[in-house]
């Protein structure tokens, strides 16, 4: 006997039907939102970079003119450089110190949650302070780093922020420190999942840590690896505000990268298209890490 205000299945299937309209309503304003903010300057974005466009007369379409001059603009090679000094410093420097405070952290010690915070805090300041922060740092008469070699007695001091060999390293070294306590964050979650029995086994096996590490802890840890270093790859890419703030690009635009450069030709230069196609030709790049951080995403889900 049916139970009185119980919902028979045919009725709750014929309520579903006439409902079944509903979660689309919902969804329907954030995915207009979406194409109209995102998807919709993205494929003009793709159309301004084959005109020659000054911002302010209407677009004359040139064709690949602007990826012809781009791939013939010795800036555009070292910014591209550049960019690549910043993925290798990323993917090494912030994970290999990250994992090691993330391994040592992970334990019962004192201080350990002041000692997170502490190193988790620079993230959550804005890259504008921060640039601004460690170019007071740089700065060639009255800053921490030349005040602390004067002390100790280097008299001929670096201009860290106005030599084109130092520039670049100075802006990575800045955005390293900001960016070494987001690492640390997500492999300590990660290691929230490791079974500590597989970690108990291993020392009954006679392992020392370093192969307990290496054979049972490291592989484990592999998901948020994958994570950890696209995650560092794209940021290392969209490199801007340090940049910006730090040294426009310069000196003579020796620390310049691709978000700097297209920001100064779009905006100062006034050249939209020109600024239009470096944003493509960097978003292409992007792309392709995106596309393996999301290949291996649905992988890993598919296999469990």
């Amino acid at each position: 006997m049916a139970t009185k205000g119980a919902i028979r299945p045919g009725r709750w299937r014929q309520s579903g039907g006439k409902t079944a309209w509903i979660p689309y309503l919902f969804l329907a304003a954030p995915l207009a939102l979406f194409l109209m903010w995102v998807i919709g300057p993205m494929i003009y974005s793709f159309y301004l970079s084959l005109t020659n466009w000054d911002g302010v007369s209407a677009p004359a379409f040139i064709g690949l003119r602007n990826y012809v001059r781009l791939f013939d603009d010795k800036i555009f090679w070292i910014a591209i450089g550049n960019n690549a000094k910043w993925v290798i410093s990323f993917i090494t420097l912030p994970v290999v110190i990250g994992l090691a405070l993330a391994m040592v952290l992970n334990r019962d010690i004192p201080g350990a949650k002041a000692i997170k915070s502490a190193f988790y805090s620079p993230y959550i300041i804005a890259p504008v302070v921060i640039g601004l922060i460690w170019g007071w740092m740089y700065q060639p008469a009255t800053g921490l780093f030349n005040s602390v070699l004067n002390a100790v007695g280097v008299e001929k001091t670096p201009g860290w922020l106005s030599d084109p060999r130092l520039a670049t390293w100075c802006i990575i070294a800045a955005a390293i420190w900001r960016q070494v306590g987001y690492v640390m964050t997500l492999y300590l979650a990660g290691l929230q999942g490791v079974d500590p029995s597989l970690i108990d086994a291993s020392q009954v096996d006679g392992c020392n840590f370093w192969q307990t590490f290496r054979n049972v802890i490291l592989p484990l840890l592999s998901p948020v690896t994958v994570v950890v270093v696209v995650i560092s790859i794209i940021d290392s890419l969209r490199s801007f505000d340090l940049v910006f703030v730090m040294t426009r690009g310069g000196p003579a635009n020796s620390s310049s990268v691709l978000a700097n450069m297209m920001y100064i030709e779009a905006f100062n230069n006034y050249k939209m298209g020109y600024g239009a196609a470096i944003a493509v030709v960097l978003f292409l790049i992007t792309a392709v890490f995106i596309f393996i951080y999301l290949w291996q995403t649905l992988r890993t889900e598919l296999e469990y």
